[in-house]
């Protein structure tokens, strides 16, 4: 971005949300060269998983994005699908937004199950700023109106109202919507979740982005979220790559991790599972290959269509002044695919279908998702790093200082995307909309780092889930399962958490979980066995 515009945006930022929104749209006005906006999110996806970060499934356009752009080794988000969505969105821990759970209303402010009316949304704000607010993909922070993406901001939706779908029609429990409408897809053959997502947000840039005002974009897929459906010709480029097993492509893609430079030196390979037997003595070998070959075809078919995205910004003549963020919204999914104990792959479609087709209702399971999280341990619900350790791929030509490729250290949250959205927009975030008093952000801007690679970061980042729990204070880390005691420890030395420090440092243990304590009283927490069901 050239001087005149960093000063014109200053400027802008000095004017406040209404002077902006009528620069943006006085067609006789100067050009409004305030950064477009695109956010994207992967649903299930692990720390490993693409290219820039060790995976060995082709990721292209993601890769290429990160070559020209930065990747972030210790970006948070909140664990599991629907807390995640409500801290990105609002920029506020998720039960401050009404969301410290899932959709379900479990008897507390705190846990109503959809975004509340004392939170803010990126798409209220910077459509308060002059921006178009455009959405594409899952939701899931609200199941009725008027909860939905169009109720909160966006001018324009297409997607999956609910969590996750059979990816080639619409499950009978899930919603769909266009706008406002309900919508049900094609049942023709025709219909594939991830390129309908990708489809729709190309169209929505191709209608709103060759307009003066500035563009904001959420493009939240449910890939590579169970079940484990792809195209047969995505599928085919996987057949027989995973022969060797999980436990040869967690180190395959350790190694890799430190050739992409996203590994830092002093990490360490977390152990196996200890609930996930070694691929040697492993039964049904045929079955698992599939699951991964599956999965890694539905992340493929991802980075298919954000290779249209991105053309088609490109095509606008507006790639260099948009800000492009990738991110996963928890670690890789253990969730069994066990016949016995029945989810998902008995529960909801032929237990005897091989995975990949609309018949099946399959998912890769906990070995394959040990492997995703490469090199870092438990999985999406829990807090240790594996379940909330998160890719964040940036790109933005004008605005990204740092050199091509760079890599941080510098730890960042999902509550941080509000703030670096305002920050850029100029967007104002008020005490009170509509009446109502808006809780205060939690979340920092993400611009110091674009600019020079470290930012002063936040005195502490917190988490809670269904009883998991945990915060970090700098170098140090706090996390307990549910029911179980605190485990300390040093991330600068131990990133995948296998020395527990807690019974050499009790003093520190006992500061941080009064601190984590403080933070749960203001945020509504309540412990999970008294929450209602």
């Amino acid at each position: 971005m050239t001087d005149s515009a960093l000063n014109r945006r200053s400027f802008l930022h000095m004017l406040g949300g209404a002077a902006l929104s009528g620069c943006a749209s006085d067609p006789g006005g100067v050009a409004d060269e305030r950064p477009n906006i695109v956010i994207i999110m992967a649903d299930d996806m692990g720390f490993s998983d693409i290219g820039s970060y060790g995976g060995e499934i082709s990721t292209p356009n993601l890769d290429a994005l990160a070559s020209q752009g930065l990747r972030f080794r210790q970006f948070y988000n909140a664990g599991r699908c629907c807390p995640t969505r409500a801290s990105l969105l609002t920029g506020l821990y998720a039960h401050q937004a009404g969301v410290g759970h899932m959709i379900s209303d479990r008897g507390s402010p705190a846990y109503q199950g959809y975004l509340n009316e004392s939170c803010m949304t990126i798409a209220e704000a910077l459509k308060d700023a002059g921006y178009t607010t455009l959405m594409s993909g899952k939701w899931h922070v609200g199941e009725n109106r008027p909860y939905w993406p169009t109720d909160r901001g966006f001018d324009e939706y297409f997607g999956l109202i609910s969590g996750g779908s059979n990816y080639f029609k619409l499950d009978s429990a899930r919603q769909m919507a266009m706008g406002a409408d309900p919508y049900m897809p094609p049942d023709d053959g025709s219909f594939y979740m991830t390129d309908a997502f990708s489809d729709n947000a190309v169209k929505f840039l191709q209608k709103h982005g060759g307009k003066q005002n500035p563009f904001f974009l959420y493009l939240a897929y449910t890939a590579p979220h169970w079940p484990l459906h792809a195209k047969p010709e995505d599928i085919e480029k996987y057949v027989g790559k995973y022969g060797a097993g999980w436990d040869e492509l967690r180190r395959q893609r350790f190694a890799r991790q430190e050739e992409v430079g996203i590994r830092a030196e002093d990490w360490t390979l977390s152990p196996r599972d200890p609930d996930v037997p070694a691929w040697d003595e492993t039964e049904d070998k045929a079955l698992w290959e599939r699951r991964m070959e599956v999965y890694a075809a539905m992340i493929d078919s991802m980075d298919q269509g954000i290779g249209n995205v991105v053309n088609t910004i490109r095509s606008l003549g507006k790639l260099d002044n948009t800000l492009i963020l990738f991110l996963s919204d928890n670690g890789g999914c253990h969730e069994s695919a066990d016949i016995e104990q029945g989810t998902p792959r008995n529960t909801w479609g032929d237990p005897n279908a091989m995975p990949g087709d609309s018949a099946s209702f399959d998912g890769y399971d906990r070995p394959w998702a040990n492997a995703s999280n490469t090199p870092l341990r438990m999985f999406k619900s829990w807090v240790h790093e594996g379940g909330i350790s998160s890719p964040l791929v940036c790109h933005w030509p004008d605005g990204i200082k740092v050199p091509a490729g760079s890599i941080t250290d510098s730890p960042g949250h999902v509550i941080d995307l509000m703030a670096t959205c305002l920050d850029l927009s100029g967007a104002e975030y008020p005490q009170v909309r509509d009446g109502v008093p808006i809780t205060p952000l939690e979340g920092k801007s993400l611009r110091p780092i674009f600019e020079t690679g470290a930012r002063e970061g936040h005195e502490a980042i917190f988490w809670e889930h269904q009883g998991n729990r945990a915060m970090r204070m700098g170098q140090w880390k706090l996390v307990s399962k549910r029911g179980g005691s605190w485990e300390l420890y040093d991330l600068d030395a131990d990133r995948a958490e296998l020395r527990d420090l807690s019974t050499a440092m009790p003093g520190r243990v006992a500061e941080m979980d009064a601190a984590w304590l403080d933070w749960g009283k203001k945020v509504g927490w309540v412990p999970f066995n008294e929450l209602g069901r």
